[in-house]
């Protein structure tokens, strides 16, 4: 099946290293199957960065964790053994050492509301029961990928609009190095964090039909130079 994953950028390759701990699942590469859901995470990535965000998306093979013989962990609702598990992971901060030995977890997601409400749980504000009562069901989801072998199940899903772009993508991080005088990283972040490379990465703009050079001074241009 497809999943979602939403950022500032759009993923190229998946690194755990970079993933943070404290999260509902631990530390992983989170994906939803909701792709709305996706795209409010892209935009809460993206705004710090000043744009609206990627949302990347991958196919699910099902089938490879009962291959490879994985560990998964699935909650079908917000129960009380969600909770534990969702507190039981935002109180560890090591991300070096997850809190549960699963490969990967399935479940609904704990928003800012009902985070402000887990934080009340875990001072002793409110009660277990209480908490639970509390929740008004909406439409969440999200998958961690906690280890390397769960990855295995990902595979990058190559839109058509990427092999349009990928030829004004070279020409375009080429001249970003050369005319701002920054290394290949510098430029990575700098383009595709755009606002022109969010219209350009939009079949529908059809940004992908005009000369790279005419999109290079668009770019420009909203970098200020």
């Amino acid at each position: 099946m497809n999943v979602y994953h939403g950022s500032y950028t759009a993923i190229e390759k998946i690194d755990l290293n970079l993933c943070e701990a404290g999260k509902d699942f631990g530390r992983g590469f989170y994906v939803t199957n909701l792709y709305k859901q996706a795209e409010i995470w892209a935009n809460r990535k993206g705004k710090p960065k000043q744009t609206t965000g990627i949302v990347t998306t991958f196919d699910f093979n099902e089938n490879i964790p009962e291959i490879m013989e994985l560990k998964v962990l699935k909650f079908d609702d917000y129960t009380d053994e969600w909770l534990d598990f969702v507190v039981l992971n935002r109180l560890n901060d090591n991300k070096h050492h997850q809190a549960h030995n699963y490969d990967i977890i399935e479940g609904p997601v704990a928003d800012d509301k009902i985070t402000e409400q887990i934080d009340d749980y875990i001072d002793g504000i409110i009660s277990k029961e209480d908490f639970l009562k509390s929740l008004v069901y909406s439409p969440s989801h999200q998958i961690c990928f906690c280890t390397v072998q769960s990855l295995q199940a990902l595979t990058l899903s190559k839109p058509i609009i990427d092999s349009k772009i990928r030829h004004i993508d070279k020409d375009i991080l080429q001249s970003l190095m050369i005319d701002f005088q920054i290394n290949e990283m510098e430029a990575i972040d700098k383009y595709y964090t755009s606002k022109t490379y969010t219209q350009l990465a939009d079949e529908s703009s059809e940004f992908y039909k005009k000369p790279w050079q005419e999109i290079y001074e668009m770019l420009k241009k909203e970098l200020g130079a």
